[in-house]
């Protein structure tokens, strides 16, 4: 079928377009949030369609991401989503709110499906009526290319400072005392400044290709997660991919996607701190956690069940 779905979130439009469907994603001349189109990116099965084209293109389903996109639908295309088109909304986040307020912002809407990414939002966001499915996260498999050689942890943030709290940029010092940090990702300039670590302790790596970083952080010997409200990371589905052990708070959905054979987990922050400590200096205990890291992932969060699952939701709601 067409389905019709904007460029917002590369890694999982990555996992999604591996599917056997055409998958039409908008263009604007400026490019922009709501142009996005490729951007560069290889993805055979999608195409580019200007957005003055979409009215007279045939289109089977819409999958949103974003409340705007349900009027940019309406102009666009000439069309409703859940009334004469079929729709999913895919919602990617954690409330911003506390819970008591994480009223969505598209419940009480029955004619549309929408889709969270894990159980832990299903369980937090008021939906109303609106029906709901969970689609766990899955992701290419880069391949086992762990070798752990630097007794560093590997991070994966963008903009940490400006995250702070939520992504746990506060939290890098005390790792930082038992382990060198690496920190992969976009908005990292002063970030070892703004902590106060010298580059001994902290290292910005910058924003690196896929392949680049899948490289780079195979090296490290721990992959460290200190997001304390997050939905859950593609960057760590994709470090257990690679076979590095997780130390994670465990919060949100990390408790369930990061087993004990395949880490610690841990609201209490000294034991992470311990942990980093042990695993750095016993390179075989590292090397065991993430095989089971690895076996973990395959079985839970591989690409080929995300497509099948995507699949039997996209037939529902077009039949």
């Amino acid at each position: 079928m067409r389905v019709l779905v904007w460029h917002v979130h590369g890694g999982w439009l990555n996992s999604f377009v591996r599917g056997e469907h055409d998958y039409l994603i908008p263009r604007l001349p400026v490019g922009g949030e709501w142009g996005l189109g490729l951007a560069g990116r290889d993805w055979p099965r999608a195409t580019e369609v200007p957005v003055e084209e979409l009215v007279n293109t045939e289109v089977d389903v819409v999958v949103l991401q974003r409340a705007e996109e349900i009027e940019l639908v309406h102009r666009w295309l000439g069309r409703t989503p859940g009334k004469d088109l079929p729709a999913i909304y895919v919602e990617h986040n954690t409330p911003p709110m506390a819970v008591r307020e994480a009223r969505h912002p598209l419940a009480d809407h029955p004619e549309l499906l929408l889709a969270h990414v894990t159980h832990f939002n299903d369980l937090v966001w008021d939906c109303g009526t609106t029906p709901t499915v969970v689609i766990e996260h899955g992701v290419p498999d880069p391949g086992h290319r762990y070798t752990g050689e630097l007794p560093h942890a590997g991070v994966v943030v963008n903009e940490p400072i400006r995250r702070g709290r939520v992504a746990g940029t506060d939290l890098l010092p005390r790792f930082a005392a038992a382990a060198p940090l690496d920190v992969f990702g976009m908005g990292l300039d002063g970030l070892g400044e703004h902590l106060g670590l010298g580059p001994d302790r902290l290292t910005a790596c910058g924003d690196l290709t896929t392949a680049d970083l899948h490289t780079q952080l195979a090296r490290r010997r721990v992959y460290l997660h200190p997001y304390r409200w997050t939905s859950l990371g593609l960057a760590m589905l994709e470090a257990m991919h690679l076979g590095m052990p997780v130390l994670a708070l465990a919060v949100t959905e990390a408790p369930r996607a990061v087993p004990p054979t395949a880490g610690v987990l841990s609201t209490r922050v000294e034991d992470l701190v311990e942990a980093l400590h042990t695993l750095t200096a016993d390179p075989a205990l590292a090397r065991e956690l993430g095989a089971g890291a690895r076996e973990h992932v395959l079985a839970h969060h591989g690409l080929t069940a995300f497509v099948d699952h995507w699949d039997r939701i996209l037939t529902e709601v077009t039949r």
